[in-house]
């Protein structure tokens, strides 16, 4: 069922985003000054970008019929995440709806075999990996690989879901018959030792125009991204090769808007982890900290406008993520609290809160890292109602 609430009577928007998240909220933030008409679709009314939004399609993103409807009266159409079903991409690209990135592009965002390939392919520095079709594949992988073990679901993990490390060999062969037998193509790498989490974000236009932002680093817990410190602490040659790989990447994907790629450290080297196609929780820190944020970008990336400076506002910017504390408290509650500390932006995603669920973030531009570190934290642990924790687990 399609559902459509429109403050304007103009059905016509120049961009419309599949997704109505947080990523589709700030995208309507940085349409504002542009005066673009943005429409997205939202499966609940309540969605972050639908509660803000002038022109909102109600209706499921997994329904091809719904998306096309959706589509048919946008110039573009864009997404705010990877997990769009290939039947949908499918019935897009045959009503020729232009779909940037493309269907081609999302296929390899999705899909981390593939991404294992191409970057093996490019001559990429990736972990040895190897594709597992069943438990009998389990002698010749932790022969080939060594243990402990990292499996990925193939398709649709993200924030940590969808992948285990598995160190003895009983507890490999059951993980990847569980996966297996429920349908999951499993793709296990050799574990690596982890000494830095880093991300870099690359914009292209159709015609080739390429941006790259900053190398930051991204400190995780539980596989849940809390921190972005840029820029990253790490040698000027680690930023210089991060750069040239986001670039390959960029350019052999054929992107169209943001490519964000993920990286490890690991014995002083950059290891390629994944990638994603959208804005990216490691630019949120761009609002404020870069002269055009990775939202403005994006959406003059998709509409083949020239790109913007990725300039740095200030020496150090960091973004501290608002987790949903043990009691769920509401935010808001403490929002004037953490407005009182000096230098502190705020961006709530009007979600209801839960325990570990994204709620917002909280950035900081300062001369120093350590001041940023600690009146953003400070200020997310006032929102968060629980302490920031301080270390990765790696």
């Amino acid at each position: 069922m399609l559902a459509v609430m429109s403050t304007t009577t103009d059905r016509r928007a120049h961009v419309g985003i599949v997704g109505a998240g947080q990523l589709a909220r700030m995208s309507l933030q940085a349409a504002i000054p542009l005066g673009l008409r943005v429409r997205v679709l939202a499966e609940r009314a309540d969605d972050g970008a639908a509660l803000i939004a002038a022109d909102v399609v109600l209706g499921s993103p997994n329904d091809p019929a719904v998306v096309l409807a959706f589509a048919r009266d946008c110039d573009v159409v864009t997404f705010d995440h990877e997990l769009v079903p290939p039947r949908c991409l499918e019935a897009l690209v045959a009503a020729g709806v232009c779909l940037r990135p493309s269907a081609e592009t999302m296929r390899l965002a999705q899909d981390k075999r593939a991404q294992r390939q191409v970057f093996a392919a490019l001559g990429l520095p990736i972990p040895s990996f190897r594709v597992v079709s069943g438990a009998s594949d389990v002698d010749d992988v932790v022969a080939s690989l060594g243990r402990p073990l990292v499996l990925k679901a193939a398709r649709g993990g993200y924030d940590g879901r969808g992948v285990w490390v598995a160190d003895g060999y009983g507890a490999v062969r059951a993980r990847i018959r569980d996966l297996t037998e429920a349908g999951i193509e499993v793709v296990a790498e050799r574990w690596v030792p982890i000494e830095r989490e880093l991300a870099i974000m690359v914009v292209r236009r159709p015609g080739g125009q390429t941006v790259v932002y900053p190398l930051v680093e991204t400190v995780q817990v539980d596989g849940i991204c809390r921190e972005v410190i840029s820029p990253a602490p790490v040698p000027p040659g680690l930023a210089i090769e991060a750069e040239a790989i986001a670039r390959t990447i960029a350019e052999a994907s054929g992107v169209v808007g943001i490519l964000a790629v993920e990286l490890f450290v690991s014995g002083g080297r950059l290891i390629v982890n994944e990638i994603a196609t959208r804005p990216h929780n490691s630019g949120h820190y761009s609002i404020e900290g870069c002269v055009t944020s990775q939202f403005e970008q994006h959406l003059r990336a998709v509409l083949d406008w020239p790109l913007g400076a990725t300039t740095p506002t200030a020496p150090v910017v960091v973004t501290v993520n608002v987790l949903g504390g043990p009691d769920a408290r509401d935010p808001f509650a403490a929002l004037p609290d953490a407005l009182s500390i000096e230098g502190v932006h705020v961006h709530l995603y009007g979600k209801a809160p839960r325990p570990g669920r994204k709620l917002g973030h909280v950035t900081v531009c300062a001369n120093d890292a350590e001041s940023a570190r600690e009146r953003a934290r400070a200020a997310a642990e006032l929102l968060s109602g629980a302490a920031v924790p301080q270390e990765a687990n790696t």
